[in-house]
């Protein structure tokens, strides 16, 4: 016991001080909100439109390209065959919105994050979130990252903020994956168990539009199509940092 109490002494104060300071580095690989230089895409080529595998793209004319984040994979690939160079992917994680729309990226559209705070939200649970996980054919990616909140880096719980085993004990839901077929009535009668006022999170492009499965007669297209989304975290999958700061600045934290 002495040793186990010593062990932990020597490994000091682990968690973040994110909020409070500086937020976390990210990889390098890290794709964050994409940007859009120049007002229209001279060519027309629509080389980007071709090699998004998730439709996220769309250019129409004169040449206004836009970028749907709900959709996209963040895989970069439409920036790899731009000759213009019209498209790139920042560094801002920020990615969070209340509404479909705002997901929407368009040419000349700055870097800056959605405003995402929720004051009727804030008010009911700013304090104490609580909230129930559903895997709806997720892939475990989305999963892993919002697991990873738990862990004594991040710390979720010292903003008040757990997930739970009942859907009886939640305030709201937080959905992934793109909704199948096998999952459609699970998540209805899981969000019917939550008790009113409750709110549903949709993280992750799968749940969000359906992502790669956007179209497939096996999944519903996200969570959308079924559920009154309030707050939607997009990636694929969204890193931890993205969905923290989301909760937080929906409840006003942040």
């Amino acid at each position: 016991m002495l040793r186990i109490l010593k062990a932990r002494i020597n490994q000091r104060y682990r968690t973040m001080r994110y909020p409070a300071g500086p937020a976390p580095e990210l990889p390098a690989r890290f794709a964050g909100k994409p940007v859009l230089s120049g007002s229209t895409c001279g060519e027309g080529c629509s080389r980007c439109i071709q090699a998004c595998p998730a439709g996220a793209i769309s250019v129409l004319p004169p040449g206004s390209v836009s970028i749907d984040m709900g959709s996209c994979i963040f895989c970069g690939d439409c920036a790899g065959v731009c000759s213009e160079h019209i498209i790139s992917f920042s560094r801002e994680y920020r990615l969070a919105a209340l509404s479909r729309d705002e997901l929407i990226v368009r040419s000349g559209q700055g870097t800056g994050p959605s405003e995402v705070f929720s004051r009727e939200h804030a008010r009911l649970f700013k304090r104490s979130l609580k909230l129930r996980q559903v895997s709806a054919g997720g892939c475990g990616a989305c999963e892993a990252d919002t697991n990873v909140l738990g862990t004594i880096g991040w710390d979720l719980g010292r903003f008040g903020i757990q997930f739970v085993a009942s859907p009886r004990h939640a305030d709201g839901i937080l959905v992934t994956g793109p909704v199948t077929a096998n999952m459609k009535e699970a998540l209805l009668k899981t969000y019917d168990a939550v008790p009113s006022p409750k709110i549903v999170i949709a993280t992750g492009s799968c749940a969000i539009s359906g992502g790669l499965f956007n179209g497939m007669p096996e999944t519903a297209g996200g969570v959308n199509s079924l559920l009154p989304v309030d707050l939607f975290i997009p990636g694929c999958p969204p890193h931890p940092l993205t969905i923290l700061d989301g909760l937080l600045r929906f409840l006003g934290r942040n």
